[in-house]
């Protein structure tokens, strides 16, 4: 398999960063619903020590993402589709970068004003853990996580949906195919 994607299949470098994406997306959905869910502050810290390193990970591998595709790589030519799918298709996916790249600016924001650094990093005493909600990027931060997860749907759907019903190797030439 090729670095750089040919015509009909992403190449292992875009392969990689879209699937370790989608891991991270996923252990950051579940930590931060944890996170929220707790009431424990030691809970809900050991599950922000996982979320907010993760999250600039995520942040990144994003950027590195953007650079790949603009500099480096072109994607493969698309399926035929009609072209209220192709817009629709391009549009979620600008919607994912941004979305990713806004919730991690709210988590950085949410972390300087709150001073939450000292207790993820560092272990610092539990006593003044403070209150995300407190601060305001945590607000869009909480609102869009639930915008991620129905674009998460639409996109796993859209997916899936090529890949049973219209079988027209979508979903496999974003794997790892052999050479």
């Amino acid at each position: 398999m090729s670095h750089k994607s040919s015509e009909n299949q992403y190449g292992s470098v875009a392969v990689a960063m879209h699937w370790l994406t989608a891991l991270l997306v996923l252990i950051l959905l579940g930590s931060g619903l944890l996170s929220e869910a707790s009431d424990d502050v030691a809970a809900k810290l050991l599950f922000l020590r996982i979320h907010v390193p993760l999250g600039l990970t995520l942040l990144l591998l994003t950027v590195a993402r953007i650079i790949w595709w603009v500099k480096f790589d072109k994607k493969p030519i698309s399926i035929q589709v009609p072209v209220w799918q192709s817009r629709l298709s391009k549009a979620a996916h600008v919607l994912l970068y941004v979305i990713i790249i806004g919730m991690s600016s709210s988590g950085i924001g949410t972390m300087v004003l709150s001073g939450a650094g000292p207790f993820i990093f560092a272990g610092a005493d539990l006593a003044g853990f403070p209150d995300f909600w407190d601060y305001l990027p945590r607000t869009p931060h909480a609102i869009v996580s639930k915008v991620l997860v129905g674009l998460l749907v639409l996109h796993i759907g859209a997916a899936l949906y090529h890949h049973f019903i219209k079988q027209d190797g979508l979903l496999r030439s974003m794997w790892f195919a052999k050479k």
